[in-house]
């Protein structure tokens, strides 16, 4: 996901760059369709992150409570896989993030178009 954040990202300032006579909208409006993706895309990468934090959370309580080493490796590997997801939830934010401001400067290069 963190590759296609990063191409269409080049793509976009690929065209802001050349300062060519653009239709403006159209790319703007292209645009806040893959923003409108990446934005469910980030809802539910969200809750996914938020119910291993629960599980986490819940097998913690409960290894401490019975003591169990079992449930000690079931930490561990639920805390593993949060870790890579609050990895991927935060790459994912900062390139929507990014998306705005670009989304931005394709409003002005329409505006300017008018």
């Amino acid at each position: 996901m963190n590759e296609y954040i990063l191409e269409h990202e080049a793509y976009i300032k690929g065209i802001l760059e050349k300062n060519d006579k653009q239709d403006w909208n159209s790319i703007k409006e292209y645009h806040k369709v893959q923003i409108m993706f990446m934005q469910h895309e980030r809802l539910v990468h969200m809750i996914v992150t938020l119910f291993f934090g629960l599980f986490l959370s819940i097998s913690l309580g409960l290894a401490l409570l019975f003591n169990m080493s079992l449930l000690f490796l079931l930490v561990f590997i639920i805390g593993i896989i949060e870790v890579f997801y609050m990895v991927h939830l935060y790459r994912l934010e900062n390139g929507v993030q990014r998306w705005y401001v670009l989304y931005n400067e394709l409003s002005r290069k329409a505006d300017e178009q008018k």
